[in-house]
């Protein structure tokens, strides 16, 4: 099989950006985290009535963190939005 100069091209980009980009992995996110605990306790098999119900009141907090996180995070953003406005308000001025 013979590839034509373009595929080629396009081929040793790829390859290129794949070994530049190789060790850049995202760090994982506190949702993350949250998700991978759930599905965890998901998997879970209690074998007496009282683990089953410590894994419900896990399940609960696990469910109250992730509305926390997501309350925290909106706050974020919007302190981030307004300290770019300020910023931004402050380059106007100099």
């Amino acid at each position: 099989m013979k590839l034509s100069p373009n595929s080629n091209n396009f081929l040793n980009k790829l390859t290129k950006e794949f070994i530049v980009n190789e060790g850049d992995v995202p760090s994982p996110t506190i949702f993350t985290y949250i998700q991978s605990l759930n599905e965890t306790l998901s998997n879970m098999r209690p074998k007496s009535q009282s683990e089953s119900q410590r894994l419900a009141i896990a399940r609960q907090h696990i469910k109250e963190i992730r509305k926390r996180a997501r309350r925290m995070h909106e706050q974020v953003q919007l302190l981030e939005e307004k300290l770019n406005v300020l910023e931004e308000s402050k380059e106007g001025k100099a």
